[in-house]
Formats: structure tokens, C-alpha cells, sequence
């Protein structure tokens, strides 16, 4: 991500300074300054975005996405997926690029209206959900980031574990809720280090990232290297063999290739969602674009490719394939490779789940009140109940299995998204009122019913309630891999004949 950071996050990040005051005199230098906006909708976390102002490119875009991927989560999630799937590991990668073609196409729709109107995610939920509606749906984005942010937090100690037990030779001693005294060290030295880092502003974020992303593929390659050269040969025979499939029909086989594909876009569900935090600090739509090509299609490619690599040769080196990062380095004789990986996949966990597991919920939370809450009292929230959710890992979050856990996440998420998209693109036919999505009055354009608009709620309590049901019903287990594609669906498609069913001629735009 680029250095040159928009000022306005800058301070607000840093201080929590917010006021409305500015905007009126603004509103004479940029067409989308905001006059007279209501301070209960208001302040310079949520205000749009000066155009003069932006100056992320493709780059910037490419680095959100590429620290994504390469987290301890989303490394043992494909792992896991090669493992589990029970087809073919050269299908599982197949299904694994599939899905970030899938992404790219996803945020491509959510990140273009930030990008015109330079409005963050809760913002731009005001107009399917109504001003004080759009609450709720950034809550719920908030909710799931935070669990996020406690899980990321917890796999980021287990590096910070391997580091302290390479260096001192020292593995702890006692548990207490499944962690031992090491393991409770690395995990307050975590949270203490993303907290701190957040206060000293996005400035300070970015920088971490810009080095950490490139870092992460050096070690990776460096490890991938290393295991290669001690399973020697039988790697390549593992590679074609070692994932391959316990039998069965077509129809269950493309059934669980679709549950990879599935998976893998329920695991970006979340920021596919607020992917309009972002997008709203490029300077062009072409360049979020590339970006967006080139950090996932191109970057989960080649990630995968290495996952898949590695994965195969601890099935030979140790017997069974491992799909923690930390567990292979650990197992690994090369004292160097272990302190240097450690520190690299902290760096990168750390790094992502800053920028998508943080900031979302701060956002989310301040649009809550934002003439109380800030983005640094909403970043403070976060990272209070993260710590309990994160310490809750091991002993109860992880017997729900990832994939499930991820599952859940995205069936929830997937109807927020549907509504989001087609209100825009077929609702407001790509036509948005800047000033009345800060604007309480009624009678403004999404002020629906006291702020809240109950078609959209309802077109998402429906179809979350199904999309939910098909990851945890048994008698719906074969829909599961459908979870985030049916609940989007489903909830787009109620929402736009809800809309055009009780407003004659459709809603209005601007």
C-alpha cells in the first residue's frame, strides 16, 4: 500500500478529531462536499473523499489483497482445502483460483461506487438500508471482523510462540483455556502490538505492509525450497498422488470442487463487503481494477501453487501433510529459517488483520454515533472484544472446524452484499444522492421509515436464514458450498422486487 495516505484518515486514525464544521466551507471546492450534514451521521471517518485528495494506485490495492492471503489463516485454510476436499490437489488449486477470479469480479462491483463518490462502506449501506438502518448491516460487518480479529490474532501468537521456543528453547509450562504460559505471552504481545500500532495512525500501517507482503513470498519460496530439496523426488510423486480422491460419482465430485470454490469466496466475504474502505483512497476506477487483478487471481495463484507445494512434501518428509505454517517450520532443522519465517508470517498476519479486521469495525462502529465514537474509541472497542474472542480460540471457536467457521461468516455476510449491489446497479441505476446520505430529514431520498428501510431488512433476514441453514442443517449439508452465492443471490433479488414492488416506478435517483 502506498505511503501517501489521504490526510484526512491520517488525523482521524491518529487523534479521533471529528466535526462536520468543515464541510460547509468545502462544499465550494469539491462537488462531493457535504453541506450541512447531520452530526449524528457525520465526521471525518465517513465524509467523502475529494478526488484531489486520493492518491492510492494499483499497487496500493494489489498489497491489501496479497496480505490477505498470505496470513497464517489463509495459508492453513487452503491447506486444509487440499487436504479435506477430497479431490485431487490440482483441482483444489483449480477451485482456489476460480474463487479469486470470482473475487475480483465481486469487488469490482462493490469498490466502483466508492471510488465515484469516495464514501466507505457504512455510508454507502445507507442507501439499500436507509441512514439509521445502514447501522445495522455495519454492525453485523463489524461483528464478523472482530471474531476475524480475534482469530487472526490467536494464529499470529502461535508464530510468536515458535519464535520464543526457537530462541530460548523455553515451551511453557500449565494450560489455561488451551494455552500454555508461552502461548499467553505471544498472544498479549499480539494484541498489545496491533493496538499500538493502530493509535500511531494508518501511516504506520501501510508502512508495515509494504514490507511485510513481499517478505512473506521470500520466505515461503525459501521454505518451499528447503522441504523440496529434503523430500527429493518423491515430492513430485507426491504432488499427483497424495491429494488424490477417494472415489465417486461425478456429481460428488463437482459437489465438492463447487464447496472449494464456495469456501475460498466465503473466506474474502468480509472484505468484499467493506471493500469500499478502500477503493475510496484510489485515484481511478482502471486502477482499482488492476490492482484487483493483480492482487488476487494473480497473487492467490501463486500463493496456492506454493501452499500446494509445501503441503505436499511435509505428506512426505513427516508422514502426514501438515497445514500450519507454524507446526512445518517448526518440524523444519534450520534455526534460521524458523526465527526469520516466524517473524515474517507474524508480520503478515498482523499486517491484514489491521487493514481487514480493524479498521472495518472502527469505521462500522463510529457510524454507529459518530458524533461520540471515532474511528480510534470504535479501533479501542474492537480490539477489547477481540481479545476475549481470540482467547476463546482453542478451546471452543476451533472445534467448530475452519471451513465451517469461514462458512458461517460468509453465509451471514453474503445477503448484505446482494442488497448492496443490486440497489446501486439496479435500484439507483449507479446514481447516488451524496447529501441526503447525510441527511435525517424525512422526506429525504433514504430516509424510508424512520431512518430505516424494513424491505431491505426483511430481503436479508430471509436470506440469511437460509444461506446460515445450508452450512449448519444436516438435511442441506450438499448446499453448503452454495452458502455465500445463494445467500447474495437471495437477498439481492428480494430486495429488488420488494423495491419495485412497493415503490411505484421504482426508487428514486439522483
Amino acid at each position: 500500500m502506498s505511503n501517501d495516505v489521504p490526510t484526512e484518515v491520517k488525523v482521524s486514525l491518529r487523534d479521533g478529531h471529528h466535526t462536520a464544521d468543515h464541510a460547509i466551507s468545502a462544499a465550494h471546492h469539491d462537488p462531493l462536499a457535504v453541506t450541512n450534514p447531520d452530526p449524528t451521521l457525520y465526521n471525518d471517518d465517513l465524509a467523502p473523499l475529494p478526488h484531489g485528495k486520493r492518491k492510492w494506485g494499483a499497487f496500493a490495492i494489489f498489497n491489501v489483497w496479497s496480505n490477505d492471503i498470505q496470513s497464517l489463516v489463509g495459508y492453513t485454510l487452503a491447506a486444509t482445502l487440499f487436504t479435506t476436499s477430497g479431490l485431487n490437489g490440482w483441482w483444489v488449486f483449480a477451485g482456489i483460483v476460480l474463487a479469486g477470479f470470482i473475487v475480483m469480479l465481486l469487488v469490482n462491483l462493490t469498490g466502483k461506487p466508492s471510488v465515484k463518490y469516495g464514501i466507505p462502506y457504512p455510508v454507502m449501506a445507507r442507501a439499500g438500508m436507509g441512514v439509521r438502518g445502514a447501522q445495522f448491516p455495519a454492525l453485523v460487518r463489524a461483528t464478523v471482523a472482530i471474531f476475524w480479529y480475534g482469530a487472526q490474532t490467536y494464529f499470529a501468537s502461535t508464530a510468536v510462540a515458535l519464535l520464543i521456543t526457537a530462541t530460548t528453547g523455553y515451551r511453557g509450562g500449565g494450560s489455561f483455556l488451551g494455552l500454555s504460559s508461552v502461548g499467553w505471552i505471544s498472544y498479549l504481545i499480539v494484541a498489545a502490538f496491533q493496538l499500538g500500532l493502530f493509535l500511531r495512525g494508518i501511516d504506520w500501517i501501510t508502512r508495515f505492509l509494504n514490507w511485510a507482503g513481499p517478505l512473506v513470498y521470500l520466505v515461503m519460496v525459501a521454505l518451499m525450497v528447503v522441504i523440496w530439496n529434503e523430500a527429493g523426488s518423491g515430492l513430485l510423486t507426491e504432488l499427483g498422488n497424495i491429494f488424490a480422491g477417494s472415489g465417486g460419482d461425478g456429481g460428488s465430485s463437482l459437489s465438492a470442487f463447487v464447496s472449494v470454490v464456495g469456501t475460498m469466496v466465503a473466506y474474502f466475504a468480509a472484505v468484499v463487503i467493506n471493500y469500499g474502505d478502500f477503493s475510496r483512497f484510489v485515484r481511478t476506477e482502471r486502477r482499482m481494477t488492476w490492482g484487483n487483478f493483480f492482487g488476487l487471481p494473480v497473487s492467490l495463484t501463486v500463493f496456492s501453487f506454493l501452499a500446494l507445494v509445501i503441503t505436499a512434501g511435509t505428506g512426505v518428509l513427516f508422514g502426514k501433510p501438515l497445514t500450519n505454517p507454524s507446526e512445518i517450520i517448526d518440524r523444519v532443522d534450520n534455526t534460521w529459517l524458523t526465527v526469520v519465517a516466524a517473524l515474517t508470517f507474524f508480520a503478515a498476519t498482523v499486517g491484514i488483520n489491521l487493514v481487514a479486521n480493524f479498521i472495518p469495525p472502527a469505521y462500522d462502529l463510529a457510524n454507529t454515533s459518530p458524533d461520540i465514537i471515532s474511528a480510534r474509541g470504535g479501533g479501542i472497542i474492537t480490539a477489547a472484544v477481540a481479545f476475549v474472542v481470540g482467547a476463546l480460540w482453542v478451546p471452543v471457536i476451533s472445534h467448530l472446524g475452519l471451513a465451517k467457521f469461514v462458512d458461517t461468516l460468509g453465509a451471514l455476510l453474503a445477503p448484505l452484499y446482494g442488497i448492496m449491489v443490486i440497489d446501486y446497479y439496479l435500484v439507483r441505476k449507479q446514481r447516488l444522492n451524496v447529501q441526503d446520505l447525510f441527511s435525517a430529514e424525512p422526506g429525504g431520498t433514504y430516509y424510508y421509515f424512520r431512518g430505516w428501510n424494513p424491505r431491505a431488512l426483511a430481503a436479508f433476514g430471509l436470506a440469511a436464514v437460509f444461506s446460515v441453514s445450508t452450512v449448519w442443517a444436516p438435511s442441506m449439508k450438499d448446499l453448503t458450498g452454495f452458502a455465500w452465492i445463494f445467500g447474495a443471490a437471495i437477498g439481492g433479488a428480494l430486495h429488488y422486487l420488494l423495491m419495485r414492488w412497493t415503490t411505484p416506478g421504482g426508487a428514486r435517483t439522483y
